[in-house]
């Protein structure tokens, strides 16, 4: 599991905005829109994925910090937490 439940929902909720927002990429594509409308939009969803794996580095970190984990799984070591965040970047 990403983190708690409080956590868990806001990774969903920015990834189903996400999912939206590329839905909507799509059939602007397909419907022959302006390529200025359709990167906007394509940004528009980058930004939110980004939010989204950040929130789940966030909710590890918290988790190394106070030894918790919601899968009994042993927290994510400093240089485990590193590698996830710079692939965000």
């Amino acid at each position: 599991m990403v983190g708690d439940d409080e956590s868990m929902k806001a990774v969903l909720n920015r990834l189903r905005r996400a999912h939206g927002q590329l839905a909507g990429v799509i059939a602007m594509m397909e419907s022959g829109r302006d390529c200025k409308d359709v990167v906007t939009q394509l940004a528009a969803v980058s930004r939110a994925l980004d939010r989204a794996g950040f929130k789940i580095v966030a909710s590890g970190l918290r988790q190394c910090l106070t030894g918790e984990s919601a899968t009994g799984d042993a927290p994510l070591t400093e240089d485990e937490l590193e590698k996830l965040f710079l692939a965000l970047a």
